[in-house]
Order: C-alpha cells, then structure tokens, then sequence
C-alpha cells in the first residue's frame, strides 16, 4: 500500500497509509484533527527487471553474508597477463 503525506497548518507533515487510490486531497491531522493537505510526492518507480536492478538486489543480499566457494571454477584457465611496461621489471617481487 502507498504511503502519502499531508501537510497539517497547526503540526506539520505527517505521513498515511492507504489503499492505491483512496487517498483524497484532504485528511484530518491525528493529532489536532484539523483538516491537512495532502503533498504531491515522487511516483515509486522500479525497474524491477533490469540488469542494474539484479546487480544491485545481488549486492546487497551477499554484502552481509558473500557467497560460499567450494570449488575453483571449472573451464581453461587463463595464463596471466604480463606487462609491457619495462619499469615493472624493477618492481620488487615477493
């Protein structure tokens, strides 16, 4: 359900949940009871379905729990890549 905000004159902004469509332009303030106007908010838009969307949804279930490995992945596996650069060479190896 859609959470809207209203403006009361006398307390200030107070949010209400209600049903997709039920909200009217006015509602009563639950504290004072005064007539308060409901404010125009940003329409909650997901993409639900992009890539971003499962990268970002992938990153937060693993930031506090990572993935479990328990085997190398299968495939040929990649000789490493040397540098051309000739000052690499003077670089201290472990």
């Amino acid at each position: 359900m859609p959470l809207y905000e209203y403006r009361c004159p006398a307390c200030g902004v107070f949010e209400l949940l209600l049903g997709m469509g039920a909200a009217g332009r006015e509602a009563s303030c639950p504290e004072c009871g005064t007539a308060a106007r409901r404010l125009p908010g940003a329409p909650g838009l997901s993409r639900a379905g992009s890539p971003e969307a499962r990268l970002i949804e992938r990153t937060e279930a693993t930031a506090g729990e990572p993935d479990v490995v328990a085997a190398l992945p299968s495939g040929p596996r990649r000789p490493a890549r040397h540098s051309t650069n000739p000052l690499h060479r003077r670089l201290p190896r472990p």
